[in-house]
């Protein structure tokens, strides 16, 4: 007996989709949920990337006040500030409480002009101009993530 076979390619991998004919396939596609693809993807990168604490494994500790810096390496306030930001949730956090946390960590730092230079340089942002919350950009995330971090696990390794 012959077959129907639909392959859909997704970000994740693909998607096959069979049926005896034509209506079986299309009877199908459409009892998929509207937010299929993006659920599983999300559930597909969820399991085969590592999450941020393993990343962070050695550099920041995770505590009820927020993320501090945990490693003994030398850091530049901006970095300093950078792994505070990339550690918090949504990657956000207000100068106030990036104050506290690099104070817990022992750093002493001129939060509100480090974080007036780090928008100059295009790393962090104010997603609402109106509340105090900076947030990394896509260039400061990439910063952390292919500068300041292997520079650290490499002095941590």
């Amino acid at each position: 007996m012959k077959r129907i076979e639909v392959h859909i390619k997704t970000s994740f991998g693909e998607i096959v989709i069979e049926g005896e004919n034509p209506n079986d396939v299309l009877n199908l596609l459409k009892e998929i949920p509207e937010n299929f693809v993006e659920e599983v993807s999300g559930i597909v990168s969820g399991k085969l990337t590592p999450s941020v604490a393993a990343q962070l494994r050695g550099i920041i500790e995770f505590t009820t006040e927020g993320p501090v810096i945990a490693t003994k390496e030398n850091l530049t306030h901006y970095e300093a500030i950078g792994l505070i930001l990339y550690a918090s949730e949504g990657r956000q956090n207000t100068a106030t409480q990036i104050q506290k946390l690099l104070e817990s960590s022992g750093i002493k730092s001129m939060v509100p002009a480090r974080l007036n230079e780090m928008t100059k340089r295009g790393h962090v942002f104010k997603p609402d101009p109106k509340r105090p919350e900076f947030k990394l950009t896509v260039h400061g995330e990439k910063w952390i993530e292919e500068e300041v971090l292997p520079k650290l696990r490499s002095k941590i390794s």
